[in-house]
């Protein structure tokens, strides 16, 4: 009996409860989605970060001399088979060098870690496509301006009594000191430097949040013992500042919707408890028990929210790939652990909704077999 009743409410009242179903359904498509990028954000985030530059610096302990150098073989205990979030290491070594008449700043390094590390550059021309590449170099905007370079040019390049003709690949726009920086393969400016196995730092492009990549550098202090390892803290402030916002603004957005949708779902609930008013005096009247009555209505209200979750979770995986793809470039991927979420937020709207209909339980059977 109660559900051929339950059956039968739900056919007497399709109107309002579409009204219902369509704020519910609204609402939950607007929580899912946020609530798939905010599980994906911090990904998709950090992984954007990573192309900033790097967040790790190792190198020798300063000591009052810019001639510390590190051997290049710390390269191989920084990045091993125990190192998953490190994204790109990329050596260095800074040699003072002359091209042609004019001093510049020679910077050894692996051309392919750095344009992992740094993408955000730009590059007329292109990357020099191997990091053991010893025929081409790449320069920085300023130094390019003063030597008179372009894509294709050629550069003599002299260390002491050493020197090596390379091909400009390509003019690098960074908007740092590395405009003035001339760029070429670590083998190239060990050997015009005449420093086999030797480096200037090493960087580091880490992945995690800023507490992991506090614990990473922790880590890798007790590992690389007499260098010195430290994180790019303003970058790594700046992530976790940023993460923290965007989570508190998908908190307080998803709040107000589902504040929006409970009054959505109110103001159906309300003129539905108008009209049932005269079926329920007359259920009162055929024996029917007010905790009957109000399950009935309450096993109503869950029936719209879970149909609306469902519903609005399917929309939200949608929403939530489109979005992604507007904003990071990459649509979002769907969390199953959102669904249960969704719909126990929607059956909970959807029950705060129906308190108009608990009203009903003062109807008097008398009053409306009246007429009143």
């Amino acid at each position: 009996m109660f559900w051929r009743i339950f059956r039968q409410l739900l056919r007497a009242s399709r109107g309002r409860l579409t009204v219902a179903l369509i704020a519910l359904s609204s609402g939950a498509a607007i929580s899912s989605a946020l609530l798939n990028i905010n599980l994906d954000a911090e990904q998709k985030l950090t992984h954007a970060f990573r192309t900033l530059g790097a967040n790790v610096v190792v190198a020798p302990p300063s000591a009052g001399s810019d001639a510390a150098l590190a051997d290049a073989a710390i390269m191989d205990r920084i990045v091993g088979p125990g190192a998953p979030q490190i994204v790109a290491a990329a050596p260095y070594l800074y040699v003072a060098a002359n091209a042609g008449t004019q001093p510049v700043i020679l910077a050894g390094t692996w051309f392919d870690q750095v344009a992992k590390m740094n993408s955000w550059w730009k590059v007329v021309g292109g990357w020099v496509p191997s990091r053991d590449d010893k025929l081409h170099c790449m320069v920085g905007q300023t130094a390019a301006r003063q030597l008179g370079l372009m894509p294709g040019s050629q550069i003599d390049l002299r260390a002491a009594e050493r020197h090596a003709i390379l091909t400009v690949s390509g003019i690098i726009t960074a908007g740092g000191a590395e405009d003035s920086q001339v760029f070429t393969s670590l083998d190239v400016a060990q050997n015009l430097a005449d420093l086999p196995g030797l480096v200037s730092l090493v960087q580091l492009s880490v992945s995690g949040t800023p507490s992991e990549i506090e614990a990473f550098t922790s880590h890798l202090a007790g590992t690389l013992t007499g260098l010195d390892v430290r994180a790019v803290r303003q970058l790594a402030a700046a992530e976790g500042s940023i993460l923290a916002r965007i989570s508190g603004l998908i908190f307080w957005t998803i709040t107000l919707i589902l504040v929006l949708t409970t009054l959505g779902v109110l103001a159906s609930m309300a003129a539905l408890a108008m009209e049932r008013s005269r079926d329920v005096g007359l259920m009162k009247a055929l024996g029917g028990s007010v905790d009957r009555i109000m399950r009935l209505f309450l096993a109503e209200a869950a029936a719209l929210g879970i149909v609306g979750g469902t519903i609005g979770f399917a929309i939200g995986v949608v929403l939530a790939r489109w979005i992604g793809g507007r904003v990071f470039g990459v649509p979002i991927s769907p969390r199953l652990a959102v669904f249960p979420v969704t719909i126990a937020l929607a059956v909970a709207v959807a029950l705060t909704g129906a308190l108009p209909l608990r009203l009903l339980g003062r109807v008097r059977p008398a009053e409306i077999l009246r007429g009143e």
